[in-house]
């Protein structure tokens, strides 16, 4: 059984770019209020506000997901997102970000977890998935280049105090996407299955799955390293102002992009995890490269605009070609609670690094950047390496 991909592929891409741009925002929001006197120790934190909800309400969405189905399911949570994005531009106070990006965060969790049922119930062949995965994970990388190049137009235009207004156009593509999710047809999982959620976490207790989770989480922990903190760092330890900041930046997403939709359309001629090892290598050339540059040719530095945005080229295939390997693997059954433990491990990895980023900023360390997210690909390429080991000895 197929998915109807003329139907269902721009609703599931539209709804990956919605969540992409409230979701990395952060980086936007980082750097405008930290011009507004906020400290790097309490923009640190605001990322847990979005992490953790997500970590925490996964579980529990799984029997939601199940008793409304996932289109139902999908369309409340880009209801929640709209009417959000239409709220923020006339609340001035701090707190009220922590309470948006946890309400973001719980909408992003039955999202991506309807998201992910709805492909994985449908499409059961490995690469097939992988192809999938890639071509709507990289309508994630598209937001991404959107929300940086249209809110930096924005704020280094004359209107840059409205710069908050931006995020009524989200409302207005999360409005299209619930009109088009509306008019189609989708295999829903069976209604009448409970799921039972703790027999399946215990059946996800073997090495390989612990392993895959390792590596989830440092994947997510060095997309984030550069997702949110990326435009500060070009700021504040490349002098650069803040509209070329995020425009340079931006390019991170549209190097992930293509690193997505080439992986897509190639990813059927090679071996998961040779291409898997092939893009951790050219990461570790990359950072390696970067980190000579910045400790012995600081006069050179300009080059870093430059190299950093490569790195998306390969960073961005890492997480769909390991979740499709191993997803294939799940029974459909378990895709939900799977998926759920998947985003909790994600948002973990995504809260950690942005808490150990903000320590680097506050303490000055930038020098060392680089390196820190190299440590990162490392732990990855271990984690894999076993990974990749335990899967071929089962199989």
């Amino acid at each position: 059984m197929s998915i109807n991909t003329t139907n269902i592929s721009l609703p599931l891409r539209l709804t990956f770019f919605i969540f992409s741009m409230v979701l990395n925002c952060m980086g936007i929001v980082i750097l405008q209020l930290s011009q507004e006197n906020i400290g790097y120790d309490k923009l640190g934190f605001l990322e847990a506000f979005k992490d953790l909800p997500i970590a925490l309400i996964s579980l529990f969405a799984v029997n939601f997901i199940s008793k409304f189905g996932t289109k139902k399911s999908l369309i409340l949570a880009l209801s929640i997102v709209g009417i959000c994005s239409l709220i923020l531009p006339f609340v001035q106070v701090f707190w009220f970000y922590k309470l948006w990006f946890a309400i973001i965060g719980t909408s992003f969790a039955i999202g991506k977890i309807c998201v992910y049922g709805m492909i994985r119930n449908n499409i059961a062949e490995e690469k097939d998935l992988a192809k999938t995965m890639n071509n709507v994970e990289a309508s994630f990388m598209i937001g991404i280049f959107v929300v940086n190049v249209g809110f930096g137009w924005l704020i280094a235009s004359g209107y840059s105090e409205y710069w908050k207004f931006g995020f009524i156009f989200i409302s207005l593509v999360s409005l299209v996407t619930i009109y088009l999710l509306s008019k189609i047809n989708i295999i829903e999982a069976d209604k009448n299955l409970k799921t039972d959620i703790l027999s399946n976490l215990i059946s996800f207790k073997k090495t390989s799955v612990v392993l895959f989770f390792g590596v989830v989480f440092f994947i997510v922990f060095t997309e984030q390293s550069f997702n949110s903190w990326l435009p500060t760092f070009y700021k504040t330890h490349l002098h650069v102002n803040s509209f070329f900041a995020i425009q340079a930046s931006s390019m991170l997403a549209v190097f992930s992009y293509l690193g997505r939709i080439i992986t897509a359309n190639i990813i059927q001629r090679y071996s998961l995890v040779k291409y898997f090892r092939y893009c951790l290598l050219c990461i570790i050339t990359l950072l390696s490269t970067i980190f000579l540059i910045q400790y012995f040719g600081s006069g050179q530095s300009e080059i870093l605009l430059y190299l950093f945005p490569v790195i998306g080229l390969f960073l961005s295939p890492l997480y769909p070609v390991i979740n499709s390997k191993m997803i294939s693997k799940i029974d459909s059954h378990k895709i939900n609670t799977f998926t759920s433990v998947i985003v909790i491990f994600s948002s973990l990895g995504s809260s950690v690094s942005s808490i150990l980023m903000s320590v680097l900023f506050e303490n000055q360390l930038l020098t060392f950047y680089s390196l820190y997210i190299l440590g990162a690909v490392l732990i990855i390429f271990s984690l894999s390496f076993l990974y990749f080991k335990q899967d071929y000895q089962k199989n």
